[in-house]
C-alpha cells in the first residue's frame, strides 16, 4: 500500500486542489489502475474530477458506442502500444497492448499513467506572455505576430544565426522533419535536440565504427543472448519493459547478466556479477576485460580477420592496461575481470547494452567505440542474440536524430556539405540559390566567401555559450539574440545558474510545449518571454521510430485541448508569418492553410532519406503493421501470415528502397546469414577502400546469395555499369540518375531508388560491403584512450591519463587542459553523478504534473554512502547541501544508502522549480505548477563536453556536501 507523503508538495488548495483531496486517501495498486484507466468491467477513469470511480450499469455501457485506438507511449524509446478507450471524444481508459511485440500487455507506472499526461489539468491552456512581471492570456495571432515581428527584427540586426531552434525527441517524425527542414528555409544550422545530451556520442562512435550510429539489434532479440553486459545503463528504471525481454534471456537461456555500474542500481539487483567501478573510467574498465582475452586467446580471430579493421592498434593499446594498472585507475580487482571476460567468451553470442551513463562524458565517444570493439572483438557482431543495444532515452530520440534535427547535419545524416544541400534541394523542389540566400555569408581568412548552411551550428549542450560568450570569439556574425525552446526541459542540461543568466540576456524566450516546463521560471525576467501551448501526441498522428530502430504509427486518440494546436500547426503558423510557407510546402498536400497532411510529410521525408532506408516505410504499409501486430513473431518480430507476411515489425530500417519494393526492413543490422532481400546486412563502406595501402573492405565474406563474393564499395551508377547491370534499370530510373549526376550519382541520391533496387536484385548491400574499423582515423583519439574528467578526485592520474588541449569546434571556444590544471579535489572531495528515476522522465514537468506518478516519489535527494554521511554528520532523511565547483548548490534529502560506494554521491535529474535553495512555484502561470518541484540536478553539475560531439558530462565531476 502506497501512503501519501506531504513533506515537499505545495499545501496551496489553490494551486493544487486535486493532489491535497488525494492526500486523504490511501493509494494502492487497484486505484492507481483504475486511475490510469487500466481496470476493466466499464470503468471511467478518475482523471481530474473529484477522484471518484463509479461503476456504469450494463445498461447503460450497451448505449454508449465505445472506441478504442491504438497509439504509442510517450515516455521511453521501447515504444509500447497504448490502447485508448473513448467516448464521444473523450479519453476514458487505456489498456497497454497485449498484441505488440514490443510490451506484451505490460506497461511501466509511466506507461499506465500515461493518459493523465494528456488530460492533465496542469498543462498550459492557452497562449501566454510575461509582461510587467505578470503571466497574461494573449490570442495565437497576437502570439506569432509579436514573436514573428521580433524575430525578423532580430533577423535584420544581427543574422539568422541570432535565433536558436531547439526542437524535441517528442515530436513524430513527421514534426522532426518539418522542424529541420523550417530551421533550413529560415537560415540556421542553429538547430539541435535532446539527442546531443543523451546519445551523441553514440551515435558518432557506432557510425564511424560500422556505418550506422544506432541500435543494431532490438529488445526482442535478446531474447536469443547467451550473455547480457550492461554498462552505463539502468533499464530496470529507465526502460522498465525492456527488463522482461533481458530476464527472459537470464531465465530461459541462463545467460549470465553482468552490470557494470558506480551504483547498485535496480538492474544491478537482478546481475549474477556486478562490478562497481569509479565514475568516468569506462574505456580502462573494457581495456582490462579485453585484456584477458588477447591474454587468453579467447579473441574470434576469424571474425576479426574477415571483418575488422585496426584490432592490432587497438591489442598494443590493451597491452597497456595490465590488472594492476586497470585497479589503480578503475578500482575493480583483476580476479573479477578475469572473471568477466571468461564468462563473455564462454557465453556467445553475447550482448552490449548501454545508455547516458557510458554517453555522457568528455570522452564519450571514446567509451561508445570501445564498448563496440568489445563485441567486435568477441565475434559478437552481426549475430543474432549479439550486437550493441542501444537504449535511447526519449520515445523519438531515434526518430528526431534519424530526421535530422541536429546542428551538424541534414535528414538522414546527409551533412551539411554541398552535395548534402543539393540533394534535399532536390526533394524539396527548392531554388538553391534562394536557400543559400537565407544562409548568412562571410569572408574566411583567405576573404574568400563562406555560407554559413556548410557550417556547424552551436549544438544545444553550449546555446548559452551562444548567448554569453564574446562574439568575437563565435564562428557568426553576433551572439544568440532569441531562444525557441521547443518540447524541451531546460533542467536536463548542465551549468543551470549561467543558463539563468543567458536566459535574462535574451531578447525573447518562447517555449512551445504542453507544459510550461522549468523556462518559465528559472529566470527573473519581467518580459520577453512567451509560453504557446503545443498539443500533445496523442491529439495528432503520425510515425515514432522505436530503439530498434522500427517505426509504428499513431492515430489521434482526441481533439486537441484547451487551445492547444499540433506542433506542425504551429510550423505553418510561423511559416506563413515569415512569408515562404508555400514554397515550404509546395510539395506537401494541406489540408488547411495551416495544417499540412502528416501522410503527405511521410511521403516526403520517404522520398528522400536513402541513407538509412527511410523509403520502404510508407503510411500505408505502417499502418498495416499497426493493424496486424498479433501476426508477428515476438521474437524474431517477423510477421508469420497475414497482410504482412515476411516483414519485420515496424520495418526497422534500412527498409530499402521504394515501398513498392516491400522489402521487410533489417531486424539486426549487419547480418550476412540472410539475403539483403530478407534483412541481410554487411558493414558499410563508408570509410574508402583502402588506408595506409591496407584493404578496408570485407575479406571473402559476404551476405547470402551476393553476386559479389567478396567485399565491394558503395553502389554507385558506373559500378551497375562496370558490373552490366545498369541493364537492370528501368528507363524512369535510367532519366532520375542522369538528372542527379549521371554515372557520378550513387545509393544515396538517386531519388528513383533504382540503384538500391539493382543491388538489392543481385543481393547487395547498397552501401557497400566492408571492415568495421576499430580505429577511427578522423577522430581526436583515433585508438579510444582513458582520460581524466576534467574534476576528477584522481590528481595522482592527470599527468597519465591527460584531457583534451582547449580547443573550438562548434563555432565555439571549448575548454578542456585549462579546467582540469586546477585542483578542486581538496575542497570538493566526493564525485558527483546523476541518472533516472523510474517515476519520472527526462526533466519531468509532465511526469511531476501526473498526480498518479507524483504520489510516488515526492522528494528531490542525494545518495550518500554511509561512511560519507557519518563523516560529514549527515543523518538519513535530513536536508543537505550539494555544491559544485562552478559554486552551483541546491538544496535536497539526504538518503544515506549503500548503492553508492564511498566518494560518490547521486541525484537524479528530473525536478526542477527550485533553485538554489528557493521554492519558485510562485512564477508559474496559475493552475500550470507541477504537483512535485525539486531542486534540479543540474545545477550542481559542471562544465565539461565530448570532443568530438559536444556531448555534456554529467556522470563524472565533483562536489561537497553538508548539512542545511
Amino acid at each position: 500500500m502506497l501512503r501519501k507523503k506531504t513533506s515537499s508538495v505545495t499545501r496551496d488548495a489553490n494551486r493544487a486542489p486535486l493532489l491535497s483531496a488525494v492526500a486523504e486517501k490511501t493509494v494502492d495498486r487497484r486505484s492507481f489502475l483504475r486511475g490510469s484507466g487500466l481496470a476493466v468491467g466499464g470503468l471511467t477513469a478518475i482523471g481530474l474530477t473529484g477522484g471518484t470511480v463509479t461503476r456504469a450499469s450494463a445498461q447503460e455501457t450497451m448505449a454508449k458506442s465505445m472506441e478504442t485506438i491504438k497509439s504509442v507511449c510517450t515516455h521511453c524509446s521501447v515504444g509500447c502500444t497504448v490502447i485508448a478507450e473513448v467516448d464521444n471524444g473523450v479519453w476514458v481508459g487505456q489498456e497497454p497492448g497485449y498484441d505488440s511485440p514490443f510490451n506484451l500487455g505490460s506497461h511501466c507506472a509511466k506507461g499506465a499513467a500515461v493518459r493523465e499526461h494528456a488530460h492533465g489539468e496542469r498543462r498550459l491552456k492557452y497562449p501566454m506572455k510575461k509582461e510587467g512581471g505578470e503571466w497574461k492570456r494573449i490570442s495565437w495571432d497576437q502570439a506569432i505576430n509579436e514573436i514573428g515581428d521580433k524575430m525578423l527584427s532580430i533577423r535584420d540586426e544581427s543574422g539568422p544565426d541570432s535565433v536558436y531552434w531547439l526542437g524535441s525527441a517528442k515530436h513524430n517524425n513527421e514534426q522532426a522533419y518539418l522542424f529541420r527542414k523550417f530551421a533550413a528555409y529560415w537560415g540556421t544550422n542553429n538547430v539541435d535536440h535532446q539527442a546531443r545530451i543523451c546519445h551523441s556520442t553514440t551515435v558518432a562512435g557506432v557510425a564511424n565504427t560500422w556505418g550506422y550510429g544506432a541500435m543494431t539489434n532490438s529488445y526482442n532479440d535478446i531474447h536469443n543472448s547467451r550473455a547480457i553486459f550492461v554498462i552505463g545503463g539502468n533499464p530496470a528504471e529507465a526502460h522498465p519493459v525492456s527488463l522482461m525481454h533481458i530476464l527472459k534471456a537470464k531465465e530461459e537461456n541462463n545467460a549470465p547478466v553482468i552490470v557494470c555500474d558506480p551504483r547498485f542500481t535496480r538492474t544491478a539487483a537482478h546481475a549474477d556479477e556486478y562490478v562497481r567501478f569509479r565514475p568516468g573510467t569506462d574505456v580502462a574498465l573494457v581495456w582490462g576485460i579485453l585484456w584477458h582475452i588477447f591474454e587468453n586467446s579467447w579473441e574470434d580471430k576469424e571474425f576479426i580477420r574477415t571483418r575488422v579493421w585496426g584490432m592490432d592498434e587497438i591489442k598494443d593499446e590493451v597491452n597497456k592496461w595490465t590488472p594492476e594498472e586497470v585497479e589503480r585507475v578503475t578500482g575493480v580487482p583483476g580476479s573479477q575481470l578475469e572473471r568477466v571476460a571468461r564468462t563473455l567468451a564462454n557465453n556467445r553470442p553475447g550482448t552490449v547494452i548501454w545508455c547516458m551513463g557510458g554517453t555522457q562524458h568528455t570522452n564519450g565517444n571514446n567509451n561508445t567505440r570501445a564498448y563496440c570493439i568489445l563485441q567486435l572483438a568477441l565475434g559478437n557482431m552481426g549475430t543474432t542474440g549479439g550486437g550493441t543495444n542501444i537504449f535511447r532515452g526519449h520515445d523519438n530520440v531515434q526518430g528526431a536524430t534519424d530526421l535530422g534535427v541536429l546542428s551538424h547535419t541534414l535528414p538522414g545524416y546527409y551533412g551539411l556539405s554541398g552535395g548534402a544541400w543539393a540533394h534535399w534541394g532536390r526533394v524539396w523542389g527548392e531554388d538553391m540559390g534562394w536557400l543559400k540566400g537565407q544562409f548568412h555569408t562571410e569572408k574566411d581568412a583567405d576573404g574568400k566567401d563562406v555560407n554559413l548552411m556548410n557550417r556547424t551550428g552551436i549544438p544545444v549542450s553550449r546555446w548559452i555559450d551562444g548567448v554569453l560568450e564574446d562574439k568575437e570569439n563565435i564562428d557568426q556574425p553576433d551572439n544568440v539574440r532569441a531562444m525557441v525552446l521547443w518540447g524541451h526541459a531546460p533542467n536536463s542540461q548542465t551549468r543551470m545558474t549561467e543558463m539563468k543568466t543567458a536566459m535574462e540576456k535574451l531578447d525573447m524566450l518562447v517555449v512551445v510545449d504542453p507544459y510550461p516546463t522549468v523556462s518559465a521560471v528559472l529566470h527573473d525576467r519581467t518580459d520577453g518571454v512567451y509560453l504557446l501551448p503545443a498539443a500533445t501526441q496523442f491529439e495528432t498522428r503520425g510515425s515514432v521510430t522505436a530503439s530498434n530502430r522500427s517505426i509504428q504509427w499513431r492515430d489521434k486518440i482526441f481533439d486537441p485541448l484547451f487551445e492547444a494546436l499540433p506542433d506542425h500547426v504551429i510550423m505553418a503558423k510561423f511559416a506563413n508569418k515569415f512569408g515562404w510557407a508555400d514554397r515550404f510546402f509546395r510539395n506537401i498536400e494541406m489540408e488547411d492553410a495551416e495544417t499540412p497532411n502528416i501522410e503527405s510529410v511521410t511521403r516526403e521525408f520517404n522520398s528522400g532519406m536513402w541513407t538509412i532506408g527511410y523509403t520502404g516505410q510508407s503510411p500505408e504499409r505502417l499502418k498495416l503493421h499497426m493493424a496486424n501486430q498479433h501476426t508477428f513473431d515476438k521474437t524474431t518480430l517477423q510477421a508469420v501470415g497475414g497482410p504482412a507476411d515476411g516483414d519485420y515489425y515496424g520495418m526497422p530500417w534500412p527498409c530499402w528502397g521504394t515501398a513498392e519494393m516491400k522489402h521487410p526492413g533489417t531486424p539486426n543490422l549487419y547480418d550476412m546469414s540472410k539475403p539483403v532481400s530478407k534483412g541481410g546486412l554487411t558493414f558499410r563502406a563508408r570509410f574508402g577502400v583502402e588506408r595506409n595501402g591496407e584493404n578496408l573492405l570485407a575479406e571473402g565474406v559476404y551476405s547470402q546469395g551476393s553476386d559479389i563474393k567478396d567485399g565491394y564499395p558503395e553502389f554507385t551508377m558506373q559500378m551497375l555499369m562496370d558490373l552490366g547491370w545498369d541493364g537492370d534499370l528501368t528507363d524512369e530510373e535510367r532519366a532520375a540518375i542522369e538528372a542527379v549526376a549521371g554515372p557520378k550519382t550513387n545509393w544515396k541520391t538517386d531519388l528513383s531508388g533504382g540503384i538500391q533496387r539493382v543491388a538489392i536484385k543481385h543481393e547487395c548491400a547498397p552501401f557497400g560491403n566492408a571492415k568495421a574499423r576499430a580505429v577511427v582515423w578522423t577522430f581526436p583519439d583515433p585508438v579510444p584512450l582513458h582520460r581524466e574528467p576534467l574534476y576528477t578526485p584522481r590528481r595522482d592520474l592527470v599527468a597519465d591519463y591527460p584531457t583534451y588541449e582547449d580547443r573550438k569546434f562548434y563555432r565555439l571556444p571549448t575548454l578542456y587542459a585549462s579546467i582540469q590544471k586546477q585542483d578542486f579535489s581538496q575542497d570538493y572531495p566526493i564525485i558527483l553523478t546523476s541518472g533516472r528515476l523510474v517515476e519520472y522522465e527526462g526533466g519531468g514537468d509532465e511526469s511531476r504534473s501526473n498526480p498518479w506518478l507524483a504520489e510516488l516519489q515526492q522528494d528531490m535527494f542525494v545518495e550518500i554512502n554511509p561512511r560519507d554521511a557519518n563523516n560529514l554528520g549527515v543523518r538519513d532523511g535530513s536536508q543537505v547541501w550539494v555544491e559544485g565547483p562552478e559554486g552551483g548548490k541546491v538544496k535536497v534529502m539526504a538518503m544515506v544508502t549503500e548503492r553508492v560506494g564511498p566518494g560518490v554521491a547521486f541525484m537524479p535529474f528530473h525536478f526542477g522549480g527550485h533553485f538554489q535553495g528557493e521554492d519558485r512555484r510562485h512564477k508559474y502561470p496559475k493552475g500550470a505548477d507541477p504537483y512535485v518541484l525539486g531542486e534540479a540536478s543540474n545545477t550542481a553539475q559542471t562544465y565539461g563536453y565530448d570532443s568530438v560531439t559536444q556531448m555534456q558530462e554529467t556522470k563524472a565531476t565533483l562536489c561537497k556536501i553538508w548539512s542545511a
